[in-house]
């Protein structure tokens, strides 16, 4: 079975001989000095290999179950999820006034990858939570902020997005959901979303919901969107959890892969919605979400073609098949390793090249966004506005191809579970 070591060297090269980030005038680099952020990738490695990493196959084997309403998650997910809360990986770089560490964006997408790259599935139950933080940390009111971040950031509340109905995925200015106003500033909101990624599960007490839905006079198409907090289970004046709102989960997806996260329908049935931001603007304020799951999915790329690769260079190190073309490297074996062949050497040296550069790439974009929240620069916003769909776009598009690379290393062993 594959194993997973977390690249931290690799990572600490670029942060600290490319990037040079201790040099920067970014506030808050001043703090990734070579030992700390050594530290803290370790540490995430060591949590990576040790839990994360032997769930990926079982995640895999028993996907997600919808039992009686409720998303019933794998074996061992949600004890691996309180480590993961428990450490406080979830708010490592969120703002310490609603609980998180403050840390830059540069260093928890080094951590991203690590996790990502141990077990994607179930980093994405954490991962769409960070996206959909970001975005009511920018856009909502200080009153639902108060609510609802400090119990996101802790990691016992998690978060979706919302967007993709049965008829329209791209073209949202179709969405058909709608949400009314109410006498108390509240919404009833209605309607169905698909392709929700961790839109239940049984691993936090609470799912907030970032819904797009149109409100009465908004105009046609995309103008008439208005963004929505819907949280599964309604939020009592002191902060413990009330009845169940009007969302409930019409079914689950069946996938070709990442079986262990939860992909949903989500039906919405008028439920309590509370407006983020302005009204009529939802589509501006998703895009926060929207930007960092572009980036998140970018680095899921190429994060997986990290595993994948260091799969391969196992297999082709120990596998012994047939004899070097410059004579035997292994005389007294029946055969040489796979490695010693020009044409998996080949292969090989086009995942590896491909991840590193893919990596500095994506540190890069994410020291960018640091730029543009820290530093309040215009230029750095604009370029990573620019560079965002190209990470995701490049990255997931490469990344695909670098894992089939790594399943040819393997022949027919790459279709096998118990091997590729």
């Amino acid at each position: 079975m594959p194993t997973y070591t977390a690249p931290v060297k690799d990572m600490q090269f670029l942060l600290h001989e490319v990037l040079e980030v201790t040099k920067s005038d970014v506030p808050g680099y001043d703090e990734l000095e070579p030992d700390f952020t050594s530290a803290v990738l370790e540490e995430a490695g060591k949590l990576a290999s040790d839990v994360l990493a032997p769930l990926n196959p079982v995640g895999d084997r028993e996907g997600c179950k919808l039992e009686n309403g409720v998303v019933r998650t794998p074996t061992g997910f949600k004890e691996a999820y309180e480590q993961v809360r428990e450490g406080g990986w979830m708010g490592l770089d969120c703002d310490p006034e609603y609980g998180g560490q403050g840390m830059p964006y540069i260093l928890g997408t080094g951590v991203g990858e690590i996790f990502v790259s141990a077990n994607m599935a179930f980093n994405m139950y954490q991962g769409l939570t960070h996206g959909a933080y970001s975005a009511i940390h920018a856009h909502a009111s200080d009153e639902l902020k108060a609510i609802y971040l400090p119990k996101m950031v802790e990691g016992i509340w998690s978060g979706t997005m919302n967007l993709t109905e049965p008829h329209c995925g791209t073209d949202l200015g179709q969405i058909r959901t709608r949400a009314e106003p109410q006498d108390d500033g509240s919404y009833k909101i209605t309607g169905t979303k698909i392709f929700i990624s961790a839109g239940d599960q049984d691993i936090t007490g609470n799912v907030v919901h970032l819904v797009l839905a149109k409100a009465p006079g908004g105009g046609p198409g995309t103008k008439g969107i208005s963004l929505f907090i819907v949280p599964k289970f309604l939020v009592n004046d002191d902060g413990s959890l009330g009845e169940r709102n009007g969302v409930s989960v019409g079914n689950l997806e069946e996938k070709m892969g990442i079986h262990g996260n939860a992909t949903c329908v989500m039906n919405y049935d008028e439920a309590t919605g509370y407006l983020v931001g302005d009204l009529h603007k939802g589509m501006r304020n998703m895009f926060t979400m929207m930007n960092e799951a572009r980036m998140g999915v970018g680095l899921q790329g190429y994060a997986q073609a990290e595993a994948a690769y260091q799969a391969a260079v196992d297999y082709a190190r120990e596998r012994l098949q047939g004899r070097a073309v410059t004579g035997p490297k292994n005389p007294d074996g029946p055969a040489d390793p796979l490695i010693v062949h020009p044409d998996v050497r080949r292969m090989l040296l086009d995942q590896k090249s491909f991840v590193e550069g893919a990596r500095a790439f994506t540190l890069w974009g994410a020291q960018l966004i640091d730029r543009s929240v820290r530093a309040s620069d215009h230029d750095a916003e604009g370029l990573i506005s620019l560079m965002t769909p190209v990470i995701k776009g490049f990255l997931t598009d490469k990344g695909f191809e670098s894992t089939v690379l790594a399943q040819q290393v393997f022949g027919g062993h790459g279709y096998i579970e118990e091997t590729g």
